[in-house]
């Protein structure tokens, strides 16, 4: 029976909105307690911004909390119901499987998040799962949203990771672990869809109202408040994935449950990060056809967002002709709003402080010449930085040298253009373009240490790391370079 800790005692302020709507949206149940929790890590700046007091409580406390074996006071654990497009295969019901939202608190800055254990336990929503997660898929899940906040991308974060005592059965058996998120809230395309596929107008407007109460508030009071918020998601996203790019992150899985109303990047399972750029990179294991492929993440953002607007309709208009008209618009907007946010980041990458036609084209070149070149992406980037400077050293990431140089004689010449002082514009490239990003062989190689040794060295100077990824850090300097041959991971995969 999972316990619970006296109010004294509760790092948690507990303000729980999704758990007041209709009951329909959730199942409530506790989390299932544990045989032997164990603290690895718990994110003491992130537990700072959300005005959690952990210094009051002991680390098996603390573990007790993020394993689910103790619910806090104030906490109202429920597994959100969902639907969702799985790789364009629509699935009425999905639902947190192994996932329990404990509630939500308002941080010091005043905004709304949930905290959510994955690895729970199992839920109504499980379809024969356990409910359980792995060691390996939760360090990741920690390693790789703390990656993407240190680059300054949209995501949900992590906040504890603890093992169970327990084994979880996948191929073998595996240590379990539960993940402590928080995300802005957990609201996805796949929940409006829920709804919306059992024909439930009211439940659909229900959860439009309480998305634009929480994450869009400006759209209270507009004329046409759910045309705004399909177009306030649509320039989310188009920013968002803008940004997944702009480091060559592919995110793996991109099913409509797993994209966020709120514009966060969600669920880091089979993800990973570019090496060498190729725009038809695949990572995870179950991407057979290169769906979710890195220059296809724009185009797929496009399509999760159509499957919202269908939910949508019928609080857009009445007449559903209009409904449908008004909802294209919005919709077809979305390339010309990526590409303006995605322009907008490689000027800076490329260190152009203002605007000229041929800005596209001159983007467009350097990653041809790239991936003609077997260039990686991320040090060719960081390279630019130096290159500003007049350090051409950069060209040795190409395979054929002088592909660099024709295209960076074009670049001078643009550079020329602009008044900027070369220091001055390497410094701002640097802001823009990594050094470290989380390398998949440097991932592979922390979670094999703590799987298989309950090493959790590599696993911490990792995330030391990556906390500074625009930053030099000599000491470092290893972590920065791509794989060899030998390191080099081809496949991701799946947690569940």
């Amino acid at each position: 029976m999972t316990a619970s800790l006296a109010d004294s005692r509760t790092p948690f302020d507990f303000d729980n909105s999704y758990a007041r709507l209709p009951e329909r949206f959730f199942a409530r149940l506790p989390p299932t307690p544990v045989a032997g929790p164990a603290l690895i890590k718990v994110n003491t700046a992130l537990a700072a911004e959300l005005g959690l007091d952990l210094a009051s409580l002991t680390q098996s406390q603390q573990a007790a909390i993020f394993a689910g074996n103790v619910v806090p006071p104030g906490a109202e654990p429920i597994a959100q119901a969902y639907a969702g497009h799985q790789f364009a295969n629509f699935v009425p019901q999905l639902g947190d499987g192994r996932a329990i939202l404990l509630g939500e608190v308002v941080d010091r800055a005043g905004q709304r998040r949930d905290i959510q254990l994955k690895g729970a336990g199992p839920t109504p929503f499980s379809r024969r799962g356990d409910g359980r997660a792995a060691l390996g898929p939760v360090l990741r899940e920690y390693i790789v949203s703390e990656a993407m906040h240190a680059l300054g991308i949209p995501t949900t974060r992590a906040l504890a990771a603890v093992t169970t005592g327990e084994p979880v059965y996948r191929e073998g058996a595996l240590p379990g672990a539960v993940f402590t998120r928080v995300a802005a809230s957990h609201i996805r395309v796949g929940t409006f869809q829920y709804f919306a596929v059992r024909d439930d107008l009211a439940g659909v407007k229900a959860l439009a109202d309480h998305v634009i109460a929480r994450h869009y508030p400006q759209l209270q009071g507009a004329a046409q408040p759910y045309l705004a918020l399909l177009d306030a998601v649509v320039e989310r996203q188009a920013m968002l994935v803008a940004g997944w790019l702009h480091v060559g992150f592919i995110h793996g899985v991109m099913n409509t449950d797993n994209m966020t109303v709120s514009g966060e990047t969600i669920d880091f399972g089979p993800c990973a990060f570019m090496d060498a750029y190729d725009p038809a990179t695949v990572f995870s294991s179950i991407d057979r056809t290169g769906r979710y492929a890195y220059a296809n993440q724009p185009g797929i953002a496009q399509w999760n967002l159509a499957r919202l607007a269908e939910t949508l309709l019928g609080l857009i208009d009445a007449d559903t002709d209009q409904a449908i008209a008004l909802a294209t618009e919005v919709i077809r907007a979305f390339p010309d709003r990526f590409q303006a946010h995605w322009l907008a980041g490689m000027r800076r990458k490329l260190g152009l402080f203002t605007q000229e036609a041929g800005d596209l084209a001159l983007a467009q070149a350097l990653l041809a010449a790239m991936h003609g070149n077997g260039a990686d992406f991320t040090l060719t980037f960081r390279g630019l930085c130096r290159a500003a400077l007049g350090d051409a050293a950069v060209r040795g990431r190409f395979a054929a040298p002088e592909a660099f140089d024709q295209w960076a004689s074009m670049w001078q010449a643009r550079l020329a253009r602009e008044s900027q002082a070369a220091a001055e514009r390497a410094a701002w490239m640097r802001g823009a373009n990594p050094a470290f990003i989380a390398r998949n062989h440097r991932v592979e190689q922390a979670l094999d240490a703590a799987t298989t040794r309950r090493d959790f060295s590599l696993f911490e100077d990792l995330m030391r790391v990556l906390a500074r990824p625009y930053d030099d850090q000599d000491d470092a300097a290893p972590y920065a370079e791509p794989p060899q041959p030998d390191e080099r991971v081809l496949a991701t995969f799946c947690g569940t």
